[in-house]
């Protein structure tokens, strides 16, 4: 009989339950597994602030849950589940009902208002990605109505935000925002001061989470953005254009355009509503044992944000964040897997948390990271580096390499106004059609070397002996010169001693026959002359190796690799192209040694090899048509020969222009534009594609 698992909502926890389930029941036909959310997408709900404050795209927060599920037996369902019958182990929803065997419940949370007159009438919250666009637009729309506006006051108070609560979203949203307006201010001819920005909250300091020196760093860090603080104050009530505030038993009522609510979150209605059934704690978070399965409740397991649960050694239940959805996922899934397939034992929610970092806008981070009972606190850039790290892991989780690909391409490649932790040095400004004559010239170069390759007999004879060993004879004159001059006198003396030997045998001969003595003393004549040509070969040699080249740097790093830069004349008189540079390998040296250049039809093999891939390399940059993988090739070549023959400085252009049009440069005038398309289309279609997510959007 088949056996059912249903997981309510698709956020961080239910996600990844969902994958890890479908990983380790792939081959229980008997099995299925259902997850139920009412959006298409998982929401990063942490990146919500950078769209809502214009920094990325808002595609760049949604994770299409096809895509998470293709080639994976997890069947989703759009659906908004409205109940859950605990007896009759059925999950409602508007559309349909879903029975089953095991349930979990993720489905997330929602703002809390603390019954707040008018707070969650009048104001703009960031709990999802509809959320994140309306507050996008209204932003803009305060801004693009003030730039009109006459009155004073109207127009001041169009330039107000409040951002409630100085908690992780609190802040980080009113940082995102404070970087944010001096490109509106810019744009629309706003002066900076004419804006207010300001962060409540009845705190003492912001992000009380982390020691307070890192609190002070952000206080700090917000002033200076003009970010004004206002803490130790609580929000009596909220309207249409007004903030009422109350400190030290004081009431002020401010103007206000625009108040964003960050100041809490509880649990989402579905799981109030499963409360009523199973042990409810504070904030509708329900009452879990060590295996995560509710204290009530059959085959009920509640992960992520809805779980409430105090670990052993902890006096606080576990925090609603992702690393902790993380985790219980993972330790949910193994237990029902166990349960289901009756393998293994349960093991118990041992959570291990790293940290908590925070972002500043895009360039600005403080991070308290470590293991536990041994936290360190990172500087500004490494926070915010551990900051996309940890993004990029939990991607890996999820989408692989097609989420991992987007998410580098929104956070550092296309990144507007510079808003990023670089500084926008990665960020495209360069139009690629400027790069097309660059990639056809390097194409040309190509086929060029290819064709004279071809014409100079490379796909007759071996020529990689002669190729590789005068460019280590060239090397070698240069780096030991002493030695060099030592081989010439060796052949010299040993000419010598060859031309005595002749002399001898003449004598001989003359003794013998009377008739053979001038032919003998024609003979010691020309070994005379030998001994005198073999000398001189010995002194020209030693001057030569005296004045040729200079070395510039021979450095060895660990015995694994020689750099060596040289020139072939003195520097006076050197030009670029007498500079050579050279990667000495000892391993790569080795194998041509013993494997390569022993054997003749190897070495045709091999030259017929890089013949063909210059021309195809050539014709392909030529074309636009494959232009990354042909510039990632061209590079390849580039290094191969800097590890055996060396370059010289004068075709070094070709290693910077291979980088050059490595991205995007055939799109173009260039074939790819008609192909890459054409061929991601079809790719992407592939059954073991999809699943291992090897393709970009």
């Amino acid at each position: 009989m088949e056996k059912k698992i249903v997981i309510v909502g698709a956020g961080y926890a239910g996600i990844l339950t969902a994958k890890k389930l479908a990983k380790r029941l792939k081959k229980y036909d008997d099995v299925s597994i259902t997850i139920i959310d009412k959006n298409p997408f998982h929401t990063m709900l942490t990146e919500l602030h950078e769209v809502a404050a214009n920094r990325v795209d808002e595609d760049s927060i949604k994770i299409s849950l096809k895509k998470v599920f293709a080639g994976r037996k997890v069947d989703v369902k759009l659906d908004t589940v409205t109940s859950i019958d605990f007896e009759k182990k059925t999950v409602k929803g508007q559309l349909s009902s879903y029975p089953y065997d095991y349930i979990v419940l993720a489905a997330g949370s929602k703002p809390t208002f603390y019954g707040t007159p008018g707070a969650e009438e009048f104001t703009y919250k960031l709990w999802s990605y509809d959320d994140a666009i309306i507050l996008k637009e209204r932003i803009l729309n305060m801004f693009r109505e003030a730039t009109c506006e006459t009155n004073p006051e109207i127009r001041r108070r169009l330039l107000t935000f409040y951002v409630v609560g100085a908690g992780f979203t609190g802040v980080e949203m009113i940082g995102e925002l404070a970087e944010y307006v001096p490109f509106l201010c810019e744009k629309f001819e706003i002066a900076r001061n004419e804006v207010t920005l300001v962060n409540v909250d009845g705190l003492s300091r912001p992000i009380p989470n982390m020691p307070e020196k890192l609190s002070a760093k952000v206080t700090r860090r917000l002033e200076k953005m003009g970010v004004k603080l206002s803490l130790n104050t609580f929000v009596s009530s909220v309207g249409e254009d007004y903030i009422e505030l109350k400190k030290n038993d004081k009431l002020e009522r401010h103007t206000a355009g625009t108040v964003i609510w960050a100041a809490g979150i509880q649990c989402c209605d579905i799981t109030a509503e499963a409360g009523k059934s199973l042990e409810a704690q504070r904030g509708g978070r329900i009452q879990v044992d060590e295996f995560l399965k509710s204290t009530k409740g059959e085959n009920v397991y509640v992960i992520g944000d809805n779980m409430f649960y105090i670990a052993e050694g902890e006096e606080c239940p576990v925090p609603q964040m992702v690393e902790n959805c993380e985790q219980s996922a993972e330790t949910a899934a193994h237990n029902i897997v166990c349960e289901v397939t009756g393998k293994g034992e349960r093991k118990a929610y041992k959570p291990a948390f790293h940290g908590v970092m925070v972002s500043i806008g895009g360039r600005y981070a403080v991070a308290h990271v470590g293991l536990p009972n041994r936290f360190f606190s990172l500087p500004s850039f490494l926070a915010m580096f551990a900051k996309h790290f940890i993004n990029i892991v939990y991607f890996v989780q999820v989408l692989g390499w097609n989420k991992v690909f987007s998410y580098i391409k929104h956070e550092f490649f296309t990144i507007r106004n510079c808003r990023s932790f670089v500084g926008g040095h990665f960020s495209n400004r360069t139009p690629s059609f400027l790069l097309a004559p660059l990639r056809v010239w390097l194409g040309a170069v190509w086929v060029f070397e290819g064709v004279m390759k071809v014409v100079e007999g490379w796909f007759v004879n071996p020529m990689l002996t002669g190729f590789f060993g005068g460019a280590n004879s060239w090397y070698n004159s240069i780096l030991n010169p002493t030695a060099g001059a030592a081989d010439a006198v060796s052949a010299a003396t040993g000419a010598a001693t060859q031309a005595a030997d002749a002399v001898s045998a003449a004598t001989g001969v003359a003794a013998q026959a009377a008739d053979a003595v001038s032919a003998a003393t024609g003979v010691a004549a020309q070994a005379a002359d030998a001994v005198s040509a073999a000398t001189g070969v010995a002194e020209a040699a030693g001057g030569a190796a005296s004045a040729v080249g200079q070395v510039l740097m021979n450095f060895d790093i660990l015995g694994l690799v020689k750099v060596i830069f040289v020139t072939g004349k003195d520097l006076a008189t050197s030009s670029i192209s007498d500079y050579a540079f050279k990667l000495d390998i000892p391993v790569m040296n080795w194998f041509l040694d013993k494997f390569i250049l022993p054997n003749d039809g190897v070495q045709i093999a091999m030259q017929i090899f890089i013949v063909i891939a210059e021309i195809l390399i050539g014709l392909a940059l030529m074309g636009g048509l494959f232009t990354s993988p042909a510039a990632a090739f061209s590079l390849v070549l580039q290094f191969m020969f800097v590890c055996t023959t060396g370059l010289y400085l004068g075709t070094f252009w070709m290693i910077f222009a291979g980088i050059a049009v490595l991205i995007g440069a055939g799109r173009t005038l260039g074939l790819d534009y008609y192909a890459m398309p054409a061929l991601k289309k079809a790719w992407k279609k592939l059954p073991l594609i999809r699943r291992l997510y090897i393709y970009n959007d």
